[in-house]
């Protein structure tokens, strides 16, 4: 059983709501985990998506990284789209474009995403900072701007 059939990922959806203006963080794997952005074509033509505006709608990206095997938003959502909208726009693109670029088929994310909506109280610079350093947690970099694929909109 590969995990987008787990019971726990139609439970992600339960309950999902989304709220205009409230910023979110958003976490979402490849399918079954393959390290696909080990490839640099294939991470930086993932990341070009991940500030398009045009698939982003009137929300707004905070904050993201680019991982082997996943991926971490810090977005806003606008009036106009829901989150699920906006991720579902951005898996599909991003996939469909990366797909094309390795010369691959099939899914490319996981069906599910995880995300937590940021209270007000919350930080959003922690929140990202924390997001963001996820490469040298992983061992991948010793500082994080060695490691190109992330950005914020406070750097």
């Amino acid at each position: 059983m590969h995990s987008d059939n787990k019971p726990g990922h139609h439970a992600l959806r339960k309950g999902r709501i989304s709220l205009p203006h409230q910023v979110y963080l958003v976490t979402t794997a490849t399918w079954q985990r393959q390290p696909v952005f080990l490839d640099f074509r294939a991470a930086c033509t993932a990341c070009r998506c991940f500030e398009d505006n045009t698939l982003l709608g009137d929300a707004r990206m905070l904050a993201w990284v680019l991982m082997p095997d996943h991926v971490h938003w810090l977005v806003q959502v606008g009036e106009k789209e829901s989150l699920s909208t906006v991720v579902n726009r951005l898996k599909s693109a991003s996939g469909r474009l990366v797909n094309r670029r390795i010369g691959k088929q099939g899914p490319l994310w996981q069906k599910a995403f995880h995300d937590h909506a940021l209270r007000a109280e919350e930080d959003l610079r922690k929140a990202a900072r924390y997001m963001v350093a996820n490469p040298l947690r992983a061992g991948l970099v010793q500082e994080i701007f060695d490691y190109p694929f992330w950005n914020a909109v406070w750097i």
